[in-house]
């Protein structure tokens, strides 16, 4: 007997977590992991193409943040807005960063700061034409509504934080 569409359940990388009460979320959960990772290549792979292929998924998305409105950042700051618990891994991605020679360090009184250099600086407009060239010409093409994309993100940011007071409450279990 061949199955059908109609049969075959969710698209999901794991099924029995999808025998739930809600496997509508399983499928959410499948495509956040194949989003993600395809995310992370395509930063790896765009900040390769800008000239710098030895920095990870991380290390740009902590680059692109520290020079966010141009103004240096704490490393506190950093880990909250990219919602990175492990400052280590953040710490490592500045320290990266700054033998890159794309970020330099600073201070804001007493609290030590990073800001972007002027190379870094250079590296995120160069990283922004890769992006615009070959992503965001494509996704236009595609037809996508900025309407859409928006309440996508809304709906993402709001399930993030679902997925955080669950990871409170499993750590409290």
């Amino acid at each position: 007997m061949t199955k059908t569409s109609d049969t075959l359940g969710p698209v999901v990388s794991s099924a029995h977590l999808a025998e739930g009460s809600f496997p509508e979320v399983s499928e959410f959960e499948f495509g956040l992991i194949i989003a993600n990772n395809a995310f992370s290549r395509w930063t790896e792979r765009a900040m390769a193409a800008a000239g710098h292929p030895e920095l990870s998924a991380l290390d740009v998305l902590v680059l692109h943040t520290v020079r966010h409105r141009g103004r240096p950042k704490k490393l506190a700051d950093i880990c909250l807005v990219l919602n990175v618990e492990d400052t280590h891994n953040v710490n490592y991605a500045v320290k990266k960063l700054k033998k890159s020679g794309l970020v330099s360090d600073g201070r804001l009184g007493k609290e030590k700061t990073v800001e972007a250099t002027d190379q870094g600086n250079a590296v995120c407009d160069r990283y922004r034409e890769i992006r615009e060239n070959l992503l965001l010409s494509a996704m236009n093409e595609l037809g996508f509504e900025p309407e859409q994309l928006s309440r996508l993100s809304a709906l993402m940011r709001l399930m993030s934080g679902q997925y955080d007071q669950a990871a409170r409450a499993a750590t409290a279990f």
